[in-house]
């Protein structure tokens, strides 16, 4: 699936926050620490910019996908639908 093209940083941080239970952790400078706890700890940085370069969100993605025990069209599916 194609990955959308004007996601930004922080749009991507209340997505992954609503749907998987992320939270931001920490703020350096533009870029958001965010971290979840559930099925074990994990943290992913995102940078806060608008929109994101489509190899970044890809790197973001496929990180979350490979935590959450998915693959990342399915998760590109249900986060952006």
């Amino acid at each position: 699936m194609r990955l959308p093209r004007d996601v930004g940083g922080e749009e991507l941080a209340r997505i992954l926050g609503r749907k998987h239970g992320y939270e931001v952790a920490r703020q350096t400078g533009s870029h958001m620490r965010l971290s979840r706890t559930e099925g074990g700890e994990h943290h992913i940085t995102i940078p806060r910019h608008k929109p994101l370069k489509v190899g970044t969100l890809n790197g973001i993605l496929r990180d979350v996908a490979d935590h959450l025990g998915t693959d990342r069209n399915s998760l590109i599916r249900e986060l952006f639908g």
